[in-house]
């Protein structure tokens, strides 16, 4: 992970320039593939569960089947060494990976968790493995399309479709579920999944001055002695860890805590999580504007300052019950903060990344990144079964402090990543 100082380019091309190119269309899209099929194994899942009957703490169990997420960097350095013989260096393997969830998906509307859980624990493994692995060809895509100064802007697209995918795969599968069925709504998200595989045939591919990793054993040792190869290292991958971990803890039994509050599975769908996706948005295109700006330092001090305060809006809604002023105000004010401090998060992982090991050097990070999202399942659905919902977002409020401080006294290190050539 060498921090080479490029020189200052003449001219940076202007903010609607960049948005308009191509490959930021492309980036849009394929990251709404990315994200539809993320909740169908959490917000969907989580009340599919709800209406079987099943505890907060067996939720907060079957949240690990999310675990390829965090071990995708295990398979990774294939992605990187094996190019499929079409659609470029990347785009094969979102292609193959497409198709797959869309056959496991309609598998996974099949299953019935009132009377047995493992079969719907099998599929939703299953649905997280191939989701997990067109991420990481995406993110590959995404972080050897985008230069220095796009990075921003790039992490912003890629937020913008994958919120908005995510609502509308976790939007149909509730509102379809409470009228027609949860069978209905998982065949109806496995048509669209199998119809996204269009645009990733007709995106532009990303232009490589090298080819692929000559061995497997190139394909992993190189690019783990780059990432690791500073005295800093250490530290900014546990960064990577913490900057997000309160903000991860206070969204994991999202749907859950607004069943408790008492709002209804259609009230969750078309009003929360719409709510949810609009601020998210809004959070991405302001928060890659911003850092434009900004840069890396400054945008992660602001930004996580303000992800970590609004977890307390929840921690009100908590104390308070069902209503509706304070759900909006709690989950438009925390889904910006959290989207720009997401912006931030992605552009610190996409410029620590090699292009030749990209593959592997972000997955491994965005495992690192995701960690504290699918760990803290089984702990987060105890506490909020023992400690009330109440203590539950306190709890996310000061698990968020260790990664600003971190931020404040890495600040000269982020600064000098933040000008390294790609």
């Amino acid at each position: 992970m060498s921090v080479a100082v490029a020189p200052a380019p003449a001219e940076k091309p202007r903010i609607r320039d960049v948005l308009a190119s191509p490959k930021m269309l492309a980036i849009l899209v394929l990251g709404a593939s990315s994200g539809f099929p993320n909740q169908i194994t959490e917000s969907a899942l989580q009340a599919w569960l709800k209406d079987s009957g099943a505890t907060n703490t067996t939720i907060g169990i079957l949240s690990y089947v999310a675990l390829p997420y965090l071990l995708k960097f295990l398979w990774a350095p294939f992605i990187d060494r094996y190019p499929l013989p079409l659609l470029g260096r990347r785009r094969g393997w979102v292609l193959l990976m497409q198709l797959a969830l869309a056959a496991t998906i309609a598998l996974f509307a099949l299953q019935n968790p009132a009377a047995s859980l493992m079969p719907v624990a099998i599929c939703a493994i299953a649905i997280v493995f191939f989701s997990a692995t067109q991420d990481i060809a995406f993110d590959a895509y995404r972080t050897d399309v985008a230069k220095p100064h796009e990075r921003g802007l790039a992490a912003a697209a890629n937020n913008l479709g994958y919120r908005t995918s995510a609502w509308i795969a976790a939007a149909l599968a509730l509102v379809i579920a409470d009228y027609f069925g949860w069978r209905l709504g998982f065949m109806l998200l496995a048509v669209i999944m199998a119809g996204c595989g269009v645009a990733t045939i007709l995106a532009p591919e990303a232009e490589y001055t090298q080819g692929p990793p000559r061995t497997l054993k190139e394909s992993l040792l190189v690019p783990l002695r780059e990432l690791l190869g500073t005295p800093s290292a250490v530290v900014l991958i546990l960064l990577v860890v913490l900057f997000k971990v309160g903000d991860a803890f206070a969204l994991r039994l999202f749907t859950p805590f607004m069943m408790d509050v008492g709002f209804s599975k259609t009230e969750i769908a078309l009003v929360l999580k719409a709510l949810f996706t609009a601020s998210a948005v809004a959070g991405a295109v302001v928060g890659g504007i911003w850092m434009v700006k900004l840069g890396l330092v400054r945008s992660m001090l602001i930004f996580g300052v303000l992800q970590t305060v609004t977890n307390l809006l929840y921690y009100a809604l908590a104390l308070t019950g069902k209503s509706y002023p304070l759900m909006v105000a709690a989950v438009v004010m925390d889904n910006m903060a959290g989207a720009m401090g997401n912006i931030a998060s992605v552009a610190l992982m996409m410029a620590l990344c090699d292009v030749r090991f990209s593959a592997f050097q972000y997955a491994l990070l965005s495992s690192f990144a995701l960690m504290p999202r699918y760990m803290l399942g089984g702990p987060a659905g105890w506490i909020a079964d023992n400690g009330g919902w109440d203590v539950y977002y306190i709890v996310s409020f000061f698990l968020a402090v260790p990664g600003l401080l971190m931020v404040w006294f890495m600040r000269d290190t982020i600064r000098r990543l933040d000008q390294k050539v790609a």
